[in-house]
């Protein structure tokens, strides 16, 4: 193809020196700025989960200078406490909980999780996500009950049969995944039960656990740095992380024409884009895509999301359940990455009050359930205070982050035998303190919690109650 002076400096093109394909790519790939724009958006949508839990997998599994590092990989590592605002890698974190974390790199064999038996009214899941963000498997109360048993979990390359010993194999489409543990607490005095079960949660390779060799170790990875959350909003350096991750995720039939559009700008697995090479108006394009991609995500937060058309029953799940629905993945990252699937756990939204105003501080609501309306599940509901912009949990005065099931016994009732709770910044007065959920003086939003939700809840029959601001 001839191109005039102006043509190539309005096109991009990807050589290998610009965007490091190696020696097969001398047929560079052409693109406009508006073409790249239109790519890089779609790409961006495509790949915010993935970047973004890389980031969270980094700071836990890798970054040993991290304050939020847990572990190396493949080692489970227990948080014997419940999280609070000093929690910050990642964002929505509930505070219900004890999370044990497990990071697994299954490139060299698989693994064998083994979970202890567990009372049975302890609820507990082991929710596995790959690297696409799909919670493709659970163990737990409401999957595998509580009997304990051995598990194990295969790469994508692994061809064997289900191992004596092992009630089930799991496959990820992933090389890299991380497991989150939750072990239910009942109160402040439970933790050392909780402990207990922790210590009985057990991860080791496929070769330990049948008593042979072990195989040769995959090479050593060098993980590429990562963004801040700030900088993942702006910096065109995303895409090179994207890369990076692609390597380990084999392209889904689903995908292939993606990953060939996605191509024409520099992203696939291993490629790296020189943005040092780009023109401005090539680095512009880029930025532009970006910021097109959260313009969508906000007309959906708006359109849909706060109207509770679009639930977190909608973007948590597996590939099969989402169907490709890039955006919705990125709003589940966005909204409170690690979410669970909806047969898991439920998450009603409150972003709005009951006429539509976005939530904040400076003001006071109420939030009623009326008698024998308070949520329906198996396991245990919760409601949750986070600040924004960051939705992290809020620090207060009394310590308190949340409000739940197993405080039932500690809350005043209404005349009527309904619930009522007072969320606010300031204290209700000592008369309504006990279902107090403290705010920050700013904006907020709320998340409810419904843990292994009943069919009502899960087939719309019962709807969480708006929040009204009070006068």
């Amino acid at each position: 193809m001839n191109l005039t002076k102006r043509e190539f400096t309005n096109g991009l093109i990807l050589t290998a020196a610009v965007a490091g394909f190696g020696p097969r790519a001398a047929q560079a790939a052409e693109a406009t700025a508006a073409e790249v724009r239109a790519i890089a958006k779609e790409a961006y949508v495509y790949g915010f989960p993935m970047v973004d839990s890389y980031r969270i997998q980094h700071a836990y599994f890798v970054d040993t200078k991290n304050p939020e590092y847990k572990g190396p990989w493949n080692q489970i590592v227990n948080t014997p406490r419940v999280y609070t605002p000093a929690d910050t890698a990642i964002q929505t974190p509930n505070s219900d909980t004890p999370y044990s974390w497990l990071g697994l790199d299954l490139r060299t064999e698989p693994m064998v999780l083994t979970v202890p038996p567990i009372e049975k009214d302890r609820y507990f899941s082991v929710q596995m996500i790959d690297a696409y963000t799909f919670n493709f498997a659970y163990l737990g109360s409401r999957a595998t009950g509580n009997d304990g048993g051995s598990f194990l979990v295969a790469g994508p390359g692994w061809k064997g049969e289900t191992p004596s010993g092992v009630k089930k194999v799991i496959r990820s489409e992933t090389d890299f995944i991380w497991a989150a543990y939750r072990t239910q607490l009942f109160n402040p005095d439970d933790i050392d039960n909780v402990k207990k079960v922790q210590a009985g949660y057990k991860a080791e390779p496929l070769s330990v656990f049948l008593g042979q060799t072990a195989p040769a170790a995959a090479p050593a990875v060098d993980f590429i740095k990562t963004l801040t959350p700030e900088e993942e909003k702006t910096s065109p350096e995303f895409f090179n992380i994207l890369n990076f991750i692609l390597q380990y995720c084999p392209t889904d039939p689903s995908e292939t024409e993606l990953m060939a559009r996605f191509a024409k700008i520099g992203v696939g697995a291993g490629k790296t884009i020189d943005l040092d090479k780009l023109s401005p108006e090539m680095k512009a394009a880029f930025e532009q895509g970006m910021a097109d991609a959260w313009k969508e995500l906000a007309t959906l937060e708006k359109q849909k999301i706060d109207t509770g058309e679009v639930t977190s029953g909608d973007v948590f799940g597996t590939r099969e359940y989402l169907k490709n629905n890039y955006l919705y993945r990125m709003a589940g990252a966005v909204l409170g990455i690690g979410g669970n699937s909806k047969q898991e756990a439920m998450y009603p939204v409150y972003a709005v009050d009951a006429d539509g105003k976005k939530l904040d501080g400076a003001n006071r609501y109420a939030l009623r359930f009326a008698p024998g309306q308070l949520p329906p599940v198996n396991a245990f509901w919760s409601l949750t205070m986070y600040e924004l912009p960051q939705s992290l949990l809020v620090a207060n005065p009394i310590n308190r982050y949340l409000l739940n099931s197993p405080m039932l016994p500690q809350f005043v009732k209404d005349a009527d035998g309904g619930l009522t709770f007072y969320v606010q910044n300031e204290s209700p007065g000592k008369d309504k303190e006990a279902n107090w959920l403290p705010a920050p003086k700013g904006p907020f939003i709320a998340f409810m919690r419904l843990y292994w939700p009943k069919e009502e809840a899960l087939e719309g029959k019962w709807k969480h109650p708006p929040m009204t601001k009070e006068l």
